[in-house]
């Protein structure tokens, strides 16, 4: 048999409906989509944890910047704008504005949709986000056409917000309404990367390495084919006995076993599993440590397709809720994600590029210091002769 029949006979050839493995077919509440890994166990798989992490903490981590946009279009940094104090100094008082864009994002990626309500003084001002998991909201259409958003307390208590009460970072929907998860939409591939694990785990831990054959010459009684069993067992299976020198006696060999070729694909699908979470995600696999084709080329080349590929549209879309949830419609504010920082390239291209930008009078050496975090340089006053 070969290493996919037996991933598949191990996984039953079907999602799983027992109870014990009720978290894999958790569905989620309100408009949702069955067939979907619940959060909780698809992070257990160590690439989706990996891809997850790496694209929350990315965004979480770059300047969002508040704009003020004249009638002419000329943007000025807008330094007293409600935003910007709550990047600052935090969305509430138990949040960040780090951790609130990495849970977010997190949730979005995990489980198709990221919610928050956006809290207003008594004079109709920001004054921060309360991030909600998206465990708890029940999502309903109303009759006009606007959707509301029950959220539980976890007490058995409800309370309803409505569309311009919240920010709701969706993936790509199906319905134009709720953001469908990455894992529903690919759940035959993460069941198979999963599958894989648990065959491997369940192989490492339940017996002995086939390493080898032990042959016996003449035929063992019952009473003396289990006594065998028991004393290899209890002295050499299992990782902790990893090594450990076999004894044996009365004519029995011991022959060497090379790795079955079955033992081989193993291992392979396991690396190919990584790479099919990586597309899931697009997160190139050196972000998450998976080096096995990696050359300095494209090393070099990950970090920018990361942000451009990845990073980028999920930027975009918080940038786009802001617009819709946060500021006034056609208001001159705009939140932008500075995503400049991953774009830059190595210090010799980028200096370059600074040095033509100054030499064709684009940029003025002060707006050069500007754009790497400098402050202008000190002004001297000539005295003179």
């Amino acid at each position: 048999m070969g290493m996919i029949q037996r991933i598949a006979a191990f996984a039953g050839l079907e999602r799983r409906n027992d109870a014990t493995d009720a978290s894999w077919n958790a569905i989620a509440p309100g408009i949702g989509y069955p067939g979907a890994m619940s959060a909780r166990a698809a992070e257990n798989l160590a690439s989706i944890l990996a891809c997850t992490t790496a694209i929350s903490s990315a965004l979480s981590s770059i300047p969002a910047l508040v704009y003020l946009i004249d009638k002419d279009g000329n943007r000025t940094e807008a330094m007293t704008h409600p935003v910007r104090r709550l990047t600052r100094n935090g969305v509430s008082a138990t949040m960040s504005w780090p951790d609130f864009i990495d849970h977010l994002i997190a949730s979005a990626l995990l489980t198709g949709n990221g919610l928050a309500e956006i809290v207003r003084g008594g004079n109709g001002q920001l004054a921060g986000f309360n991030w909600i998991p998206w465990g708890m909201v029940t999502v309903q259409y109303l009759a006009s056409g606007r959707l509301a958003y029950d959220v539980g307390d976890g007490r058995g208590k409800m309370r309803r917000l409505l569309a311009d009460e919240v920010l709701h970072l969706r993936d790509r929907t199906d319905d134009g309404l709720v953001g469908r998860s990455r894992l529903s939409r690919a759940a035959d591939t993460v069941e198979g990367v999963r599958a894989s694990n648990e065959f491997a785990r369940s192989f490492t831990r339940n017996g002995m390495s086939p390493s080898g054959t032990i042959t016996i010459p003449g035929t063992l009684t019952v009473d003396q084919r289990n006594a065998m069993r028991a004393q290899l067992a209890a002295r050499n299976e299992g990782t902790a006995n990893a090594g450990r020198t076999l004894l044996l006696d009365g004519g029995m060999t011991f022959a060497t076993a090379q790795i079955s070729p079955e033992d081989a694909e193993l291992l392979e699908t396991r690396k190919f599993g990584v790479i099919e979470i990586c597309r899931i995600f697009q997160v190139p696999p050196p972000i998450i440590q998976a080096y096995e084709n990696n050359t300095f080329t494209n090393a070099a080349q990950a970090g920018l397709w990361f942000a451009t590929f990845c990073l980028a549209p999920w930027a975009r879309k918080i940038e786009a809720e802001f617009a819709r949830a946060v500021f006034p419609t056609n208001g001159p504010y705009e939140l932008e994600l500075d995503l400049s920082g991953f774009l830059r390239g190595d210090p010799a291209t980028r200096w370059a590029a600074h040095k033509i930008a100054v030499d064709t009078g684009v940029l003025d050496p002060d707006e050069i210091r500007a754009i790497e975090g400098w402050n202008p340089r000190a002004k001297t006053t000539e005295v003179p002769a």
